[in-house]
């Protein structure tokens, strides 16, 4: 079989796999749809965690940012993971302990007012839009290498597959089906780098591969005879093509730090993550949870950057000085371009313009095309769209500088087996697990959307009237009307997968992460201060990103950004003016009622301990 038909053997099990379990752990109640009845149990609920928060930005986009970015891309392994940390620690035992469906409900009834409410909403709704964009897209590159069709038709069948399964099932469902995709993408992920540490390194351990020397063989032909490292060969590369070394930072320290932080902070603060340990019985297995989710999201995070610098190691060797067209007899030392590059390139995820007329890809620093991504004049049936190496032709060429090649992030660890040259059912394992890891997070964020309108927007604020069965009917209409924003989102994302991502994470960092900590420990806070941080660091940090994103993107460098720090790290200036802007609010209007404070008390203290009284 082909790459093809294996593509429909593992993406048509797994679909199956999911709408059975939906099927068989159907909703019936809205607590079944919110929390799936309250009973999962801490390793179910933390593999269930893992998958939802390991998105297509995890799989699919980060070892392609560690593959361009080398050392600069770190920032998101680090910021990542360590905000389980602060979710363990700080938040999940004691949202757990309060009880209530999601972070709106928390906020609402916290700081007694449906004005907090409201504006909790608006900022879940957005965040997780934001989020979402990025996992339809995600499935969108997948279908449309794998089963060949355009990236659009392939965001419209992911939307079709989660819509069906997360309607049906609610967080029920879901929670179950997010335990198969982390099976299966856990899995997708570690075969192909299995193979390529082996094939590269001699080690079957792709994270000691990582740093280990060029051997094997494919490591051997690479090496060219030299005893040289992985990462001493991809600098010699990076020094030789003109990038900047492959193992050092070029981001300023403040950025790194922002972004790092805003990250952190941001994961603590994603409602889809947050709304998980409300599934498991007991406070206790809500921290159980979260540290199983940690073990196993490392599990992939570690093996990335060796994905990342395999697949860089691959691309600059197969690619960079390689003819388009088919070397003459007469140029058996010349290498042509494999047929990888030109199936990535009849989607539109690889463009080539040859400046020099030479036929040769000249691959260095710099961008290729107007707004850094390429624009493609006829469809790649079209023999009009076609140059004379056969090569399409885009319509936004910069013809300044070096640079002769675009590469889009989010293919990486999908064309990597096929660089490598893998077997074909290993590829299309690869584009089954791209699958697994967006569907999860996806089926995640629209439960969050069509919550939050159901539960929080007609429950408990406009129709408090409303039966169970109603409100569990809005809540599964919400989700179809959300499937379809997220689709028309991910056909139109303002960015790469991890990109989007992070701008998600940015906005919870500076409207959540604030509101939730001072909720729970400081006994002062009131609804004013409440409604003021989170209006202050939402838009203040939607602003930033918009600005630079959407209205001046030309701008969007060092040289214009405050403090130095880019629209990925804005969040922390964002919870920054969060946190002043409620503390100040606050103590300077009258305190919460006594009943309120009381709350907080109880929620910090164990059960059967006596609370302390009067302390802030």
């Amino acid at each position: 079989m082909d790459v093809k038909a294996w593509t429909f053997v593992f993406a048509g099990l797994s679909f199956g796999l999911y709408i059975a379990i939906a099927i068989w752990s159907r909703a019936r109640s809205t607590k079944d749809f919110y929390v799936a009845g309250g009973g999962v149990s801490p390793l179910a609920n933390g593999m269930a965690t893992a998958s939802d928060w390991m998105s297509a930005a995890s799989f699919l986009s980060m070892a392609g940012m560690l593959s361009f970015l080398g050392y600069d891309g770190s920032v998101y392994l680090m910021g990542a993971t360590g905000g389980f940390v602060l979710l363990a620690l700080l938040l999940a035992p004691y949202l757990r302990k309060f009880g209530r469906f999601t972070v709106p409900d928390f906020v609402g009834e916290r700081y007694d007012s449906k004005s907090a409410r409201l504006v909790a909403v608006v900022c879940a709704l957005f965040i997780s839009l934001t989020y979402v964009s990025g996992q339809m897209r995600g499935v969108g590159v997948v279908f449309s290498r794998f089963l060949e069709v355009p990236v659009e038709t392939g965001v419209v069948l992911g939307m079709a597959i989660v819509l069906l399964y997360a309607v049906l099932g609610g967080m029920k469902g879901i929670t179950y089906t997010q335990v198969a995709q982390y099976c299966i993408l856990i899995f997708a992920f570690l075969v192909p780098a299995i193979f390529l540490s082996i094939l590269m390194t001699g080690n079957p351990v792709p994270q000691l591969g990582f740093g280990g020397m060029l051997q094997g063989e494919i490591g051997t032909r690479i090496a060219g005879g030299e005893a040289i490292s992985l990462l001493a060969k991809l600098n010699q590369l990076h020094a030789d093509l003109g990038f900047a070394p492959y193992t050092s930072g070029s981001k300023a320290t403040i950025d790194v730090f922002a972004i790092t932080l805003a990250l952190m902070v941001g994961t603590a603060g994603l409602p889809h993550v947050i709304v998980r340990f409300y599934t498991v019985r007991r406070v206790r297995d809500a921290r159980l949870s979260a540290g199983l989710a940690l073990l196993f999201i490392a599990v992939l995070y570690t093996a990335a950057p060796a994905i990342g610098a395999f697949s860089r190691v691959h691309l600059l060797d197969s690619v960079a000085g390689a003819r388009y067209a088919a070397p003459a007899a007469s140029e058996d030392s010349v290498k042509a371009v494999p047929e990888w590059f030109r199936a990535w390139e009849d989607i539109g995820l690889i463009a080539w313009v040859d400046k020099n007329a030479d036929g040769v890809i000249d691959y260095r620093p710099g961008r290729a095309f107007g707004g850094g991504t390429p624009s493609f004049v006829a469809p790649p049936t079209d023999g009009a769209g076609r140059g004379a190496h056969g090569e399409r032709i885009v319509a936004n060429p910069i013809l300044e500088g070096p640079n002769e090649l675009y590469v889009d992030f989010d293919i990486m660890v999908l064309a990597t087996p096929e660089i490598a040259g893998l077997p074909d059912w290993v590829i299309a394992l690869v584009a089954a697990g791209g699958l697994a890891a967006a569907l999860s997070t996806a089926a995640g964020l629209l439960l969050v959307i069509s919550t939050a309108i159901s539960h929080d927007l007609l429950k408990r604020t406009f129709l408090p009237r409303i039966s169970d069965r109603q409100e569990l009917l809005a809540a599964r209409l919400a989700a179809a009307g959300a499937v379809c924003l997220a689709g028309y989102l991910g056909i139109r994302p303002p960015g790469f997968v991890a990109e989007v991502v992070a701008f998600a994470f940015g906005l919870a960092a500076s409207s959540f992460f604030p509101v939730l900590f001072l909720g729970i420990f400081t006994r002062r806070m009131n609804r004013q201060g409440a409604i003021a941080g989170m209006a202050t660091g939402f838009l203040f940090t939607a602003g930033y990103i918009v600005h630079f994103k959407l209205l001046d993107p030309a701008a969007n460098n060092a040289a214009h950004w405050w403090f130095g720090i880019s629209p990925e790290g804005i969040g922390v200036v964002g919870m920054l003016l969060h946190f002043v802007v409620a503390l100040t609010v606050a103590y300077l209007t009258p305190p919460p009622p006594a009943h309120v404070q009381e709350i907080v008390t109880s929620i910090r203290v164990p059960r059967g301990a006596t609370p302390a009284r009067h302390r802030h």
